[in-house]
């Protein structure tokens, strides 16, 4: 059979969902607060798996019964727009992912060969990390994930699952794809001197280099427009022939039929909006969506920053750009919620006293905010998560991403309470017990580390994101720190929570008993930066990670300025590492230092003094005591990752096909909800 027959054949496997058939950062890091009294070796009502270097987790929403029809109903189509969008992010992570992943659910749907076996178990967790990662490329360091079978046991899945069809082409076509580790070897390539776009596997760039995409921009961009689109934020940049084009994503361009379906769900949820606000919102994401015009996104971004009334809210759309080492391209994401009121009403003193953390932080008073406009801050539990937020989600959100909508309009902050619970549910306390320095540490973070962790969220997204400003006339931080932006700015963010977690303000606010939690963050803080987070890389890789080098550089930068007052102690017992704060005060004043560089960075749009913060701090990894992490983290048996099933949202109907109810289950089966997935939301061809 030929090889363009057989992929559409993969195509049709997946039945499309017709609308008449009515029926998504701050991530995480390592989890170690609120340790339990072991490691649990067998599943709970939190966590279900693990895998490869992942624990699969569930989470849980508390208030469904107290909302009513409509509001179920809302989320109930918020949700399946959420859904709707999720080819999209296969196929803007690589251009082969729908291919392998419509393969890879067409073998474990149709194989009819033995299912028992190493090879066969091996595969499956192939899937399971295919389907973890939104396609080939492992989520967080986005190298190429690698098969433990042979191409020649493929070949045998691929015959065994095609009745009567020749696969041997289909066969040669994705060899080198999934098995050749030097082919698309990375989704995003940041190393120092690379050509960044020519040497990432997403699809965001066809026949173009770093420098051609960057002279398109420089073309492109009006440096005197003060309130800027996000250029380049909702499509493919291609060159064909000697011009350079880009490929909207939107109704009648590229990703036609998915949009198509998100906006069929969105339009329902329209009619049972909670409030007017929230209802111009959404027809504003729809006309977005319609037009791909970038101005209509800025007005729906407007309109969400005002919508703080609603109990349901969404995020959905092309949101962060991390997956492109330029950052100007979004993936798509959703995070539908509703709010946990009792939460959000105790912490609402975060946002009220913005202006005061503005007033009384380190950073130059040029680069302050005479006046913070905006800043809302509230607790939600997530209900679904789609594109770029799951199965691996953010803890906490500060959208939107516009410098210029935030300075005058204000922005939106969230942590998701009941993902951050469930992270806390199913932790156990090996790691903390392995890296901690002393019992007086273990101690602190089992006593206040819950808290410390939910306020780090909290005052990073809140105040950090929100806080500083641009010099006039300097460009947005992608057009001038470039592809060291995103470290720079979740650094920045950082540095804020960590500077007032030391400060006897929060505990005027209420916010806090005792400065023993700054303490405890700070303990995680160094301790993770410096180590724990190493056991996510392989040995002799450096970080590449924006999260990542953003730890390592706060938390490198620190201990090398508190070295001459020992400020900060590197310790070896036991032949051992441990890290050992003597001075929190003095690492407190570190700190405000080193968010004042990093906020003139960004207002100046210093990219020299950017590039050599985080080449210098954030990228090499010490190879003797990354070894030395691994060989203690192993003994552990614990995932480096967390991951998520979504619950389902089932909606109930009567004779004339009118919803009467809406109900929520929580499954258990991470591989059956992704092949579910792969049955009803698979709109997009295996090539766009």
């Amino acid at each position: 059979m030929p090889f363009l027959a057989l992929a559409l054949l993969i195509t049709a496997c997946g039945s499309e969902k017709k609308p008449e058939t009515e029926n998504n950062m701050e991530t995480t890091p390592e989890t170690e607060a609120v340790p339990q009294a072991e490691e649990k070796e067998v599943p709970n009502e939190y966590w279900t798996e693990k895998f490869a270097d992942i624990r699969m987790h569930r989470y849980y929403v508390t208030g469904w019964d107290r909302l009513n029809l409509d509001q179920k109903k809302l989320l109930y189509y918020l949700s399946e727009a959420a859904k709707s969008g999720r080819d999209i992010l296969y196929d803007q992570n690589y251009r082969h992912n729908l291919l392998v992943r419509k393969t890879l659910e067409n073998i474990l749907n149709n194989y009819t060969g033995s299912r028992e076996g190493a090879d066969w178990e091996n595969f499956v967790v192939y899937c399971k990390r295919v389907f973890v990662s939104n396609g080939i490329h492992h989520h967080y360091s986005t190298i190429k994930l690698k098969p433990d079978f042979s191409e020649e046991y493929f070949a045998e899945l691929l015959a065994g699952s095609y009745e009567g069809e020749n696969t041997s082409e289909l066969a040669n076509q994705l060899s080198g794809i999934i098995f050749d580790p030097n082919v698309d070897a990375k989704r995003v390539n940041k190393a120092e001197g690379v050509d960044m776009v020519a040497e990432s596997a997403n699809n965001f760039y066809q026949n173009l280099t770093q420098a051609e995409v960057e002279e398109y921009y420089k073309q492109v961009i009006d440096p005197n427009n003060s309130t800027p689109v996000e250029y380049g934020h909702n499509s493919q940049l291609v060159k064909e022939g000697d011009r350079i084009i880009e490929k909207k994503w939107m109704i009648g361009g590229m990703y036609n039929d998915a949009i198509e379906q998100v906006v069929y769900w969105l339009r329902k949820a329209i009619t049972v909006a909670e409030n007017e606000t929230q209802q111009k919102a959404l027809e504003l994401l729809v006309k977005f969506y319609e037009t791909g015009d970038l101005k209509d996104w800025d007005a729906y971004n407007i309109q969400w920053v005002t919508d703080t009334e609603s109990a349901i809210d969404v995020i959905n759309g092309f949101i962060e750009v991390y997956g492109d080492p330029l950052g100007y391209r979004a993936t798509f994401e959703s995070v539908v919620s509703v709010k946990d009121f009792e939460a959000s009403e105790r912490m609402a003193v975060v946002a009220e006293s913005a202006q005061w953390f503005e007033d009384n932080s380190t950073i130059m008073d040029e680069h302050k905010k005479a006046e913070v406009k905006g800043v809302s801050y509230k607790v939600i539990e997530a209900v679904m998560e789609g594109g770029d937020c799951t199965p691996t989600t953010p803890i906490g959100i500060n959208l939107p991403n516009s410098n210029w909508i935030r300075a005058q309009h204000g922005s939106k902050s969230v942590s998701l309470g009941n993902i951050t619970l469930a992270y806390d549910k199913a932790s156990g306390g090996g790691l903390l017990g392995e890296f901690a320095n002393d019992e007086e540490e273990i101690a602190r973070v089992k006593e206040h580390g819950e808290l410390s962790g939910k306020l780090h969220t909290a005052l990073h997204e809140v105040i950090g994101h929100a806080s500083g400003q641009l010099n006039e006339g300097v460009g947005t931080p992608k057009e001038t720190l470039k592809n060291y932006s995103s470290t720079l700015e979740e650094g920045r963010a950082d540095l804020v929570a960590l500077y007032y977690l030391m400060d006897e303000k929060l505990i005027e606010m209420g916010l806090m008993p005792s400065l023993e939690v700054g303490k405890a963050e700070y303990d995680s803080y160094i301790r993770n930066g410096m180590m724990v987070q190493l056991r996510r890389l392989e040995p002799g890789e450096v970080i590449e990670e924006d999260h990542m080098r953003n730890r390592q550089l706060v938390a490198g930068w620190a201990f090398e300025k508190g070295q001459a007052e020992n400020v900060i102690e590197r310790i070896t017992r036991d032949g051992k590492t441990y890290f050992e704060i003597h001075d929190y005060v003095k690492l407190r004043e570190i700190f405000g230092d080193l968010l004042r560089e990093i906020q003139r960075i960004k207002s100046e749009g210093d990219y020299e003094a950017g590039k050599a913060l985080v080449e210098g701090y954030g990228v090499q990894v010490d190879q003797d005591l990354h070894k030395e992490v691994l060989e203690r983290s192993e003994s552990l048996n614990i995932p480096a990752y967390g991951a998520f099933i979504n619950p389902d949202i089932i909606a109930e109907t009567d004779e004339n096909g009118e919803i009467t109810d809406v109900k929520i289950t929580y499954p258990d089966d991470f591989l059956e909800q992704h092949l579910k997935y792969g049955r009803e939301y698979a709109f997009l061809p295996v090539e766009n």
